[in-house]
Parts: C-alpha cells; structure tokens; sequence
C-alpha cells in the first residue's frame, strides 16, 4: 500500500461501525460536506475507494473527486439509530451549511417536516420550508416519516375539514393505526397535543427525554389501574427503544449522496383520465423535468376499483398509487380538470402528509379556454402547463385506445 492510500486511510480506520453522522473538513477546520450513515466506517471508506464520477452540470452535482482532494479530517457523532442519524444530519446542515451540502442558499428543492398550527395539528412534508429540516434525502425522509407515524400516529386532516359528528367516516389510516382519529372524534385535544409534543421532542433529537416522559405516564397509569394505556405507552416506549429502519438503511447504503439541485418546479407531473361512460378506463402521468418532456418518467395506470363514470375516483385511485411508490416528488402536481378534480388531487396529497402544490387546467363551459385553478409555484410558465396537459391528454387517449382494441379482439 503507497503512502498516499495510508493516508487516506487514516481518514477512517478508527471510525466506528455504527449509525451516525460525519462530517467532513479540510486544512482550515473548515467543515465541507456533513452526512448520515448506518455504518459510518464502510460510508465514509467509500468516498475513497470508489470511481469518481465526473460532474454533471444537468443536474449540479459536484465531482465526489473534487471535495475529496480537499478533505483532511472526518469528524463524527454516534448515533442510536439510522433514523436518528438522518435528524441529526438535517441539524447540523441548517446550523453549519457546508459548500457541498447546500450549492445555493434557496435549499427549496430540499424536503422539511412542517407542523402546522391548527386545534389538531398535521405533521407535513413540505418543500423549501418547515419546522425540521433541510433533509437531503427525501426518500428517507418519507421512510422517517412513516417509521415515526406507526410510533406515535398522526393526523394529515385538515382541522377546517372537521365535518358534524353524524357526518364522520374513519378514514384508511385510523383503521390501520397510522390515525389517532380526530376525524372521528375519537382523540381529543389534549391527548392528541402530547403526541405532537412527543414528535416534535424526536425531531429535536431528544430521544430519551421522550422515553423518560412516557415511562411516567406508563407508571401513573398502571398505578391507577388503566392497564390498557399502560399497554399502549409501553408499547411506544418499546419501539422507540427498538426502532426498526432497515430501509432507511438500506437507502444509505445505495450511496446516493449528491443533491437534487434545483427550484422546486424542476418535476412537474400531470394526471388525466381517459374513458367511455367508465369502460376501459385507464389513467397517465406525465412528467416534464426542466420544462422538457421526460418520457421515461411516464406512467400509465389500468383503473382497477371503479365500473363506473367517475372521474374524481378515478383520479384519487392513481394518485393513491403513484405515491405509494419511491419515485422522485414533484414540486408541482398538474391535473386535467376542474376544481372537483383539484380537490381530490389535494385531498390524496394530504392522505400521504405531502404539501406540493396543485393545478387544474379547466377548458371552460365551451371548451374553448383554458381557465387555471390553483397557483402555481413562481416563475412557471402557463404555456407550459398548457403543453404539459396537451401531452398527457394525448398520452392518455393513445392508452385507452390501446386498451380498447386489446379488449375488442377477445370479444
């Protein structure tokens, strides 16, 4: 081994093999880029042990070479766990800003947690803005999220949205734990409020003082016999002691550690429908990245739950479906019709905790304009919009009739 790959190795070998965060300086002290890491030995090993890729001005990345050669330190900050290590990481980049962390101060391309201030407040994923963040990752961010609402569940339910008690349903998530159900009354005010508390206090990385306070309330109850909530609160205490984040994990070790630069209308997705009377109903997504077309982005969606004309179901179904997968947010969400059809896109959105904007391009009672609803995020222009809609109407039509002529030959 040369005296070069020793050095460098210095860098490392006394790093432990476990979850945490580094952060990575050079002759000054001067920190440069800060991550997270399950194993922080083999992360950090693989800045200089792999190929350097070359920068890609597309997507202002830059050379893994370049801040490489300038790092002379590596400091580091143990963690429990990998999810712990994320929240840490998103700290210590809004405290310090490190140049290869963040290219441009407008971090509006990165996710935050928002908390909003409402009787029963919603934990949201917003762009450009919140409580906690920036997180760089928004997979494991997304992935944080969902861990954290299986601990201490959550609503995503507008307060304004409350309807009178003999109006209420459940809805999906109460029924599969993820909702304490303020929709139904079934929480109230105060109780719900500690849970807030309480994920607020692990965003903050206080751990253990959350631990300590359920542990309380777990004794008090079991004292007064309440063994059910007793139950309950030492179940949480279980799972945040035992936290189980193997796909955040698993996100680390795909080594995706460059940034997604950019304002956050680089993605712009598109939704229409397309059937007859509710027959062969399909749905497209279409995607344009930086104002252009990106074709390999285009999804196509077979409507599986409605036989009939309804559009806004329809819609809600393939939107349920996109975002349940992993692929990339868009900071702008376009949809092909009136406000009926906005407000189910909102409502979907607000289903997953996601703030992104939405836009509908209505054709007006005569189908001869186009009348926008919603707002769009600044600088987008409308005649993209409009290009974007033509596009996936066509994408979406060419589908059906796809679909139709399959269906007509087995006849």
């Amino acid at each position: 081994m040369n005296k070069a790959n020793t050095k460098l190795e210095k860098l490392y070998n006394k790093l432990p093999e476990s979850p945490g965060v580094y952060l990575m300086k050079d002759s000054r002290g001067r920190i440069l880029y800060i991550g997270k890491a399950a194993n922080l030995r083999r992360r950090v090993s693989s800045y200089f042990e792999r190929p350097h890729d070359p920068f890609d001005k597309a997507q202002g990345r830059y050379k893994i070479q370049r801040l490489v050669s300038e790092i002379r330190k590596v400091d580091y900050q143990k963690t429990d766990t990998a999810i712990e290590a994320l929240i840490l990481e998103s700290q210590l980049i809004k405290k310090y800003e490190p140049p290869f962390n963040v290219k441009e101060k407008d971090d509006k391309s990165f996710l935050w947690v928002e908390i909003t201030k409402e009787k029963f407040p919603r934990v949201l994923l917003a762009r450009g803005r919140g409580n906690y963040g920036p997180f760089t990752s928004a997979s494991s961010i997304r992935e944080a999220l969902k861990i954290i609402r299986r601990i201490f569940p959550f609503s995503v339910h507008p307060t304004k949205r409350f309807y009178p008690e003999w109006r209420r349903r459940a809805c999906f998530e109460y029924e599969i734990g993820l909702c304490p159900g303020t929709c139904i009354g079934a929480i109230n005010q105060k109780n719900y409020l500690k849970t807030i508390r309480n994920i607020k206090l692990f965003f903050e990385g206080k751990k253990e003082k959350v631990i300590k306070s359920l542990t309380r309330e777990m004794n008090l109850a079991s004292k007064n016999l309440e063994f059910e909530k007793a139950e309950k609160l030492r179940r949480q205490i279980f799972s945040l002691q035992h936290i189980q984040d193997i796909a955040l994990i698993r996100n680390e070790e795909i080594g995706n550690w460059k940034l997604e630069i950019g304002n956050s209308a680089e993605r712009i997705e598109c939704y229409d429908i397309s059937n007859i009377s509710g027959t062969s109903a399909v749905g497209a997504m279409v995607v344009f990245e930086n104002d252009k077309p990106a074709p390999n982005e285009y999804r196509k969606f077979r409507i599986r739950s409605i036989m009939k004309s309804d559009d806004v179901g329809m819609l809600k179904e393939i939107l349920r479906r996109r975002f349940r997968n992993n692929w990339p947010l868009p900071g702008l969400v376009l949809i092909d019709g009136g406000r009926g059809q906005v407000n189910a896109a909102q409502s979907v959105l607000d289903e997953f905790g996601l703030k992104i904007p939405v836009v509908g391009i209505a054709k007006g009672p005569r189908r001869k304009k186009n009348d926008f609803i919603g707002k769009a995020p600044r600088g987008i222009d409308k005649s993209i919009l409009i290009q974007l809609r033509n596009e996936a109407h066509r994408f979406a039509i060419s589908y059906h009739k796809k679909i139709r002529s399959a269906e007509s030959l087995t006849r």
